[in-house]
């Protein structure tokens, strides 16, 4: 991975890094501190950096993000070798409209009512920061890491390809 850490305040740099991995693990805190996660998928990032979760309003999930709003998001995707951590804060929103403007019909498998289903709550993400990881994905390259960790001893940092490690801080 790469050996320093880059520092930037542009929100883009991170919806561009979960644009195309729609699954998140979404992480809360419950009464007792206990984290729970759970994988959540991502609706469409608005371009200031809100991220939109549908959610069941007596799910335990609302009732944890009502007691501590502070939110952690994993995005994963191993195929392309980025991993993405995001931190933010979370409210419950029940704006019939925003529900409407978000729906898309495969969710009716959780909301058989569609849109009006009285059960449908929105979870709105506020990024405070994130941080993300990416490396090389060939398998040659990896190849070569290994090789050159197992014959030297040393770990193939400067020579594995271009790999980037950095956070955005948005706030």
């Amino acid at each position: 991975m790469a050996t320093s850490t880059a520092v930037s305040h542009d929100i883009q740099q991170l919806l561009d890094k979960i644009k195309d991995i729609r699954i998140a693990m979404f992480t809360t805190a419950d009464q007792q501190g206990n984290l729970h996660s759970r994988p959540m998928f991502t609706q469409e990032p608005e371009a200031d950096g809100t991220l939109w979760f549908f959610s069941e309003k007596e799910s335990a999930k609302i009732h944890e993000v009502r007691q501590e709003s502070h939110v952690n998001l994993g995005y994963a995707d191993p195929g392309s070798n980025l991993y993405v951590s995001v931190s933010g804060r979370c409210r419950v929103v029940e704006d019939r409209q925003k529900i409407k403007e978000l729906w898309s019909e495969p969710l009716r498998g959780w909301f058989p009512d569609g849109p009006e289903d009285s059960n449908i709550a929105l979870l709105r993400v506020d990024i405070d920061s994130g941080e993300y990881w990416s490396a090389p994905s060939n398998v040659l390259v990896r190849a070569y890491a290994y090789a050159k960790a197992v014959f030297t001893g040393q770990p193939a940092h400067e020579n594995s390809g271009p790999s980037e490690h950095a956070r955005v801080n948005v706030k």
